[in-house]
């Protein structure tokens, strides 16, 4: 039985063989994971034989017990059904978690980069990037923004991951900018509910990288959640996940109002 070192040892190994590579491997876990992180992260989608898949699914579903594993079951709803929760999303165990997703959906390509998709990609496993390469390549060109893919979460506490690509917002915010993110909310929400999720966890899409000003995100993020749920009739859970403080603020605000 191989520790959690050792595996680690031997992903990173694998990994710089796959790339022809030979450097002196830190000598400390923290860089070690570092030097791991940034190894998943820029390798191109491709597959691999099974003992790699083995250990690395044993590694990494070992680190999310060791972060610490969030049960929505354990959470209470700030409104009915409608729940705020502050965290690293990959630790989140719910039916569904969505990724704020660039055009070309397989992930975020810059080695530990403190995007959403980089953690997700990172923390899923390899076989995440591969499923995204294979939609892709079915779809034949990028994905549009304010649509919706779906993907298994592999090695994350959730069962699906809900890829969807939010507006970037260079300049001015415009009604179609608006408009985009509402649509990203509405898939996401419609492609859970068609494939029998009961829960869902949404990030704030669009608020990093992406420029879109995070209160009217926020505004739109729930409006178009409860809005949805009136006029289906669905009793889907959903969780707004924050991950800086003053988003917590804006959507606590927002949800007691």
């Amino acid at each position: 039985m191989m520790t959690q070192d050792e595996k680690r040892l031997y992903l990173i190994r694998y990994l710089l063989s796959e790339r022809n590579e030979a450097i002196d491997i830190p000598a400390d876990a923290y860089r070690q994971k570092r030097l791991l992180r940034s190894l998943f992260n820029i390798r191109m989608p491709k597959d691999t034989d099974e003992d790699f898949l083995r250990i690395q699914d044993d590694y990494l579903q070992e680190e999310a017990r060791r972060k610490g594993i969030t049960d929505l079951a354990a959470l209470e709803p700030i409104q009915k059904e409608l729940y705020l929760w502050q965290g690293d999303i990959t630790t989140l165990k719910c039916d569904a978690i969505v990724n704020a997703a660039n055009a070309q959906m397989l992930g975020c390509f810059s080695p530990c980069h403190g995007c959403i998709d980089n953690a997700i990609h990172t923390f899923s496993g390899i076989q995440l990037r591969r499923d995204c390469l294979h939609l892709m390549q079915r779809q034949g060109h990028d994905e549009p923004t304010g649509q919706a893919k779906i993907t298994p979460a592999y090695n994350l506490p959730s069962k699906y991951v809900l890829h969807t690509v939010g507006p970037i917002v260079s300049g001015r915010l415009t009604d179609q900018h608006c408009e985009l993110l509402k649509s990203c909310y509405l898939s996401c929400l419609k492609l859970a509910e068609e494939n029998g999720c009961k829960s869902i966890a949404f990030c704030c899409i669009s608020t990093g990288v992406f420029g879109f000003p995070q209160h009217k995100a926020a505004e739109i993020a729930v409006s178009t959640v409860k809005d949805y749920k009136k006029t289906t009739g669905s009793d889907s859970k959903v969780i707004f996940n924050v991950f800086k403080d003053d988003d917590l603020m804006i959507y606590r605000d927002l949800l007691n109002g």
